[in-house]
């Protein structure tokens, strides 16, 4: 992921998930097929409070292609921006 910080109310996406109070494997799952119900390209907004989150995320991202577009953390709040390949 780069250095650049982005306003994160200017990232376009497509398609919104709600993962917040679900553990580990249950964000990434969903995630998974959220993705694979959309075109190359998109990109889909997760929110998730599992703590574990951010590095299961990056492990996805790193295992299927998809890019990690931005991650950020706030009140205990995950949010994870990936673009579909």
């Amino acid at each position: 992921m780069s250095d650049i910080i982005l306003d994160t109310d200017t990232i376009q996406f497509q398609k919104d998930l709600d993962a917040r109070g679900l553990n580990c494997p249950l964000p990434i799952l969903k995630a998974k097929k959220a993705l694979a119900e959309m075109a190359t390209g998109e990109v889909l907004r997760i929110t998730a409070t599992d703590t574990g989150s951010v590095r299961d995320f990056q492990a996805f991202a790193k295992q299927t292609g998809n890019a990690l577009v931005h991650h950020s953390q706030n009140h205990g709040e995950f949010v994870f921006y990936m673009r579909r390949k």
